[in-house]
């Protein structure tokens, strides 16, 4: 990845619109949403959510499928993955050892037990 690439995703991603539709698609990973279930679970109207979603698009935060009448939108999480990269590539001055007490979350977690996720759920 490159700065100019960096700093386009970073711009897109500056709306708080299209910050909460990446992080919706995220939960839904790999399948996606269409764009109707986006709209309908954050509450945007069919215009300002496809003016949202085409550029995303553009940025490449998002892909787009069809599906019937519809289109499938995916976060492309390779994308995320390789602008994390770039922003930490450079970590600890080249040199891993110095970094051995710093440890990067997974991107996906291991399930939560039904015990603490209702406790998470009575602290959110």
């Amino acid at each position: 990845m490159d700065r100019d690439t960096a700093s386009t995703v970073f711009e897109c991603l500056a709306s708080g619109h299209r910050l909460d539709i990446y992080r919706l698609l995220v939960r839904h990973a790999p399948d996606g949403l269409v764009a109707g279930e986006i709209g309908a679970q954050l509450g945007l109207p069919p215009t300002n959510l496809s003016f949202h979603l085409k550029t995303m698009a553009h940025a490449g935060l998002v892909r787009a499928t069809p599906e019937g009448r519809f289109q499938r939108y995916c976060a492309e999480l390779s994308l995320m993955n390789a602008l994390i990269a770039y922003l930490t590539e450079e970590c600890c001055q080249g040199e891993p050892a110095r970094c051995a007490g710093l440890v990067a979350a997974d991107c996906c977690p291991e399930p939560l037990s039904g015990q603490a996720r209702r406790r998470r759920a009575q602290r959110e």
